[in-house]
């Protein structure tokens, strides 16, 4: 079941406590991105919020897009600790070792890659088309093929991506499509 936006449109449950929520349901989450950039940021966006709350990663994100060179990887796997102690300092982002670490780590790993390699990985991982779901406690925390992308991330050398953050990316990026039934943005 969805609820009113204060535009009078139904949206998802999370999706209108905040204008900032609003605008990333309506213009951003479930909607398909295929190019390895844009999954990286989405990725690195994912790990962040791990633990937190979704808000503050979006009131942080253009902060987030200047301490890590529009999450450029090959500028990010370049940094060293000059780097990563202006990272762990800058008040604008979250200044979390693991997954600042996590950002660097996975920016060579994408390097590792072909190009394009990482979205046909992500993607590989769509499930066959089911129904959409009625309620938010139809939409999952995990399922067997974020438990399946998460390991062959890990195998890629991609860290602190696990089932549950795999499968937000899945719904970040429009590999599942977790708009509620009556959701304006299905």
């Amino acid at each position: 079941m969805t609820v009113t936006g204060p535009d009078g449109q139904p949206r998802c449950t999370w999706a209108t406590s905040a204008p900032e929520y609003i605008r990333y349901h309506d213009d951003e989450w479930g909607r398909e991105i295929r190019d390895d950039v844009g999954l990286y940021e989405r990725m690195t966006l994912e790990g962040f919020q791990s633990g937190l709350s979704w808000i503050t990663i979006l009131r942080k994100r253009e902060n987030f897009r200047k301490a890590f060179a529009n999450f450029d990887p090959e500028r990010v796997a370049a940094y060293g600790q000059d780097d990563f102690d202006r990272l762990m300092a800058d008040a604008g982002i979250v200044r979390n070792r693991l997954k600042v670490n996590a950002t660097i780590t996975n920016a060579q790993a994408l390097l590792a890659l072909e190009p394009g390699e990482l979205t046909d990985l992500l993607w590989s991982f769509q499930p066959q088309e089911r129904p959409a779901p009625q309620t938010s406690s139809d939409v999952p925390a995990t399922t067997p093929e974020s438990v399946a992308m998460s390991k062959a991330l890990k195998k890629k050398g991609f860290v602190f991506i696990g089932p549950t953050t795999s499968y937000a990316l899945m719904q970040a990026t429009g590999i599942v499509n977790d708009h509620l039934a009556d959701c304006i943005a299905r």
